[in-house]
């Protein structure tokens, strides 16, 4: 049987090192709601609180030094203040904060994820990956007059009200709480991964205008597709004369320069962007053909005699997002960050998996590119760490948890000095060297042997 809270040794190491984040929380739940900002930095009995971050690492308010695996929710590509960026920031910053008007660096942007982002006909910037993908939803359904919308379950697209379901809950698309059941509704839930289920979805439903998902697969890859799948995705919405978004959010300058749609040559209508694309600072937008983004033109509006979707947003390709944008998607097309990730991403996975084979601990680490992810088998599934295939099982097995030994577990390796991402895993930079690689894989080795100890695996 398993330690419990009160008795448990990982538990009390981790109020040892982090009394001032302690201190910290304590006013923090008198000003929010559990005493957070996001909801992935809850963590029992809490988190920590970070004052500094160079590159792989972060420093906490009580002085602990950290590997960060969350990058920035995985908007750092470069790592923690590449000085590059940081000089354009401080040089926009300097000339002005807002203007209130159009500037210069807006349009250098845009050009720049033109020039990297095949399907970047046109480009309309937002303040967040969530208002991009609600933005798209909005284009699509103007666009071809329809308007219901397939997702896939596990796939995350923000959180407005046309997807909040099935991400990691309400997989069977019954609205969220506070949303509308008839908005939940216009939302078809396919599983991950089904070309069957998509096309008999549109041979009996007229009323589809878009498809959207994360072409990696949901979270990053944590439930991944496969390339195919994708590619018959395009082919199928071209036949049936509906649109295809690609959630670039994450994927993004990321994958690679190009994103996943430059690296494998499957061009959507639609692409949301955001994270990399302002580096690191608050910018998403929505990129794509020109007749479709029309719909926001005021010419093009005069023209066909049709109402111009209305768009504003008070920081809106904001001058300093531009300059950080600008800054680090020069760095990402001119130098190989997304190649030095993608490489580290494979090294550290097939390093843990090692750990754990030694260990004879039936879990794994799997993804792709800069993503780790940790199938920790709460259902204890015989497997072999260095022969999984995630692909081999279904999506609820793959996102199915085990509350107390993730809790655990990430505590452990903040004890360890490795703050890994709550799914669990990590989101990897160009900035994580060898040293990071070998320091992961000792705190990871110490983590489960104190999870050992506490009876947990």
């Amino acid at each position: 049987m398993s330690i419990g809270l009160s008795n448990s040794r990982i538990i009390a190491a981790y109020k040892e090192r982090t009394k001032r984040s302690a201190e910290l929380i304590a006013d923090a739940r008198k000003s929010f709601p559990s005493g957070i900002t996001h909801d992935s930095r809850y963590l029992k009995p809490y988190g920590i609180y970070i004052e500094k971050a160079m590159g792989a690492r972060k420093w906490d308010i009580d002085g602990n030094e950290y590997i960060d695996y969350f990058g920035g929710h995985g908007a750092l590509m470069l790592g923690h203040n590449p000085p590059e960026v940081s000089k354009a920031v401080h040089e926009a910053y300097d000339e002005g904060t807002h203007f209130g008007a159009n500037h210069p660096r807006e349009v250098r942007w845009a050009q720049i994820v033109q020039e990297l982002v095949p399907s970047a006909a046109r480009v309309r910037f937002t303040s967040s990956g969530t208002e991009a993908t609600h933005m798209a939803l909005r284009l699509a359904r103007a666009f071809t007059g329809k308007d219901k919308l397939i997702r896939y379950r596990t796939n995350f697209h923000g959180w407005h009200d046309h997807m909040t379901s099935g991400f990691s809950s309400h997989f069977d698309g019954k609205a969220t709480p506070g949303v509308l059941p008839g908005l939940a509704e216009k939302i078809v839930l396919l599983p991950p991964g089904d070309v069957e289920a998509t096309k008999e979805t549109l041979e009996r439903d007229p009323d589809i205008a878009a498809i959207i998902l994360e072409p990696t697969g949901g979270l990053f890859g944590k439930v991944p597709v496969t390339t195919q799948f994708v590619s018959e995705l395009r082919d199928i919405t071209t036949k049936n004369d509906i649109l295809l978004i690609f959630d670039e959010v994450v994927t993004g300058f990321r994958v690679s320069p190009t994103g996943f749609q430059g690296r494998h040559d499957i061009i959507p209508d639609l692409t949301t962007l955001a994270k990399i694309l302002a580096g690191g600072l608050p910018g998403g937008a929505v990129v794509g053909r020109e007749d479709i983004l029309a719909a926001l033109d005021f010419d093009a509006a005069r023209r066909t005699d049709r109402e111009k979707i209305q768009h504003q947003g008070t920081f809106n390709a904001n001058p300093v997002s531009a300059a950080a944008g600008i800054s680090t998607l020069n760095i990402v097309r001119h130098t190989n960050p997304c190649d030095i990730a993608n490489d580290y991403g494979n090294r550290l996975r097939t390093l843990l998996n090692s750990v754990l084979k030694e260990e004879s601990i039936p879990w794994a680490a799997y993804g792709e590119y800069s993503a780790l992810h940790l199938f920790t088998n709460p259902d204890n599934y015989s497997i072999d760490p260095e022969n999984f295939k995630a692909n081999e099982y279904r999506y609820d097995q793959l996102i199915k948890q085990n509350g107390d030994v993730i809790q655990k577990l990430r505590l452990a390796m903040i004890i360890n000095g490795v703050d890994f991402n709550g799914w669990p895993g990590a989101i990897i930079s160009a900035a994580h060297t060898e040293r990071e690689l070998t320091d992961t894989a000792s705190a990871f080795r110490e983590s489960l042997s104190m999870l050992k100890n506490e009876q947990l695996i």
